[in-house]
């Protein structure tokens, strides 16, 4: 494993347009929480590093130069460690700005009942997804408390233990609506000709994962 572009934003920062955004930049591909989705044996080998058990960064993301967005997210500091030659790019939106779409996207997702052992999965893999989301997002990150202002406490601690641990020549602060121009300089890459990516919208997100109001 040898990443090139580490990102340490929380979900719901613009993480999926960032993804695109480095792949469009010679970055990818771009390790996101979708490549879990898409890959059935992914989910159990990132809850088995939640739980301590092995080191299977190198498998989970071989072929990938960069990450953005949970799963990796969790694991920050051991992916800089191990990668201490990688950018580090963290992708932040005001924090109730944040709460308002995480608490309509993610956070019903993190709540659903579990899957019955005897019921279909929905995609291969579902059943161990769901358990690793729960273990890594609504436990682990979030302590078991998804209030508003347990939500807002922990985010806005991250976002400052990214800023205070990483040098600041290799890290960039940054938000989605910046666009191209501060990513582009950071990476040493010149700047497209074409929109920066806007995707996984919070209404996006609630229809691809059947959440109803």
């Amino acid at each position: 494993m040898s990443l090139k572009v580490i990102g340490t934003g929380f979900g719901r920062t613009g993480t999926h347009s960032l993804k695109l955004a480095l792949e469009m930049l010679g970055q990818g591909p771009c390790y996101h929480m979708m490549e879990v989705i898409a890959r059935a044996d992914h989910a159990p080998g990132w809850h088995a590093l939640c739980d301590g058990r092995g080191d299977g960064f190198a498998s989970l993301l071989s072929g990938f130069p960069s990450t953005v967005d949970w799963p990796t997210t969790h694991f920050w500091r051991a992916l800089i460690a191990r990668n201490p030659d990688a950018k580090v790019l963290h992708s932040e939106r005001p924090a109730e700005e944040w709460y308002q779409s995480i608490s309509r996207t993610i956070f019903p997702a993190l709540q659903r009942p579990q899957l019955p052992a005897d019921m279909p999965e929905p995609w291969p893999g579902a059943r161990a997804f769901q358990a690793m989301i729960v273990k890594l997002i609504h436990e682990d990150t979030f302590g078991g408390d998804l209030s508003r202002d347990n939500a807002i406490k922990v985010y806005d601690a991250h976002n400052q233990a990214v800023r205070d641990e990483v040098p600041p020549e290799k890290l960039l602060v940054f938000n989605s609506r910046d666009g191209w121009k501060p990513l582009c300089a950071f990476l040493g890459v010149p700047v497209p000709k074409t929109d920066y990516p806007r995707t996984n919208s919070t209404d996006e997100f609630r229809a691809r994962a059947g959440l109803v109001d």
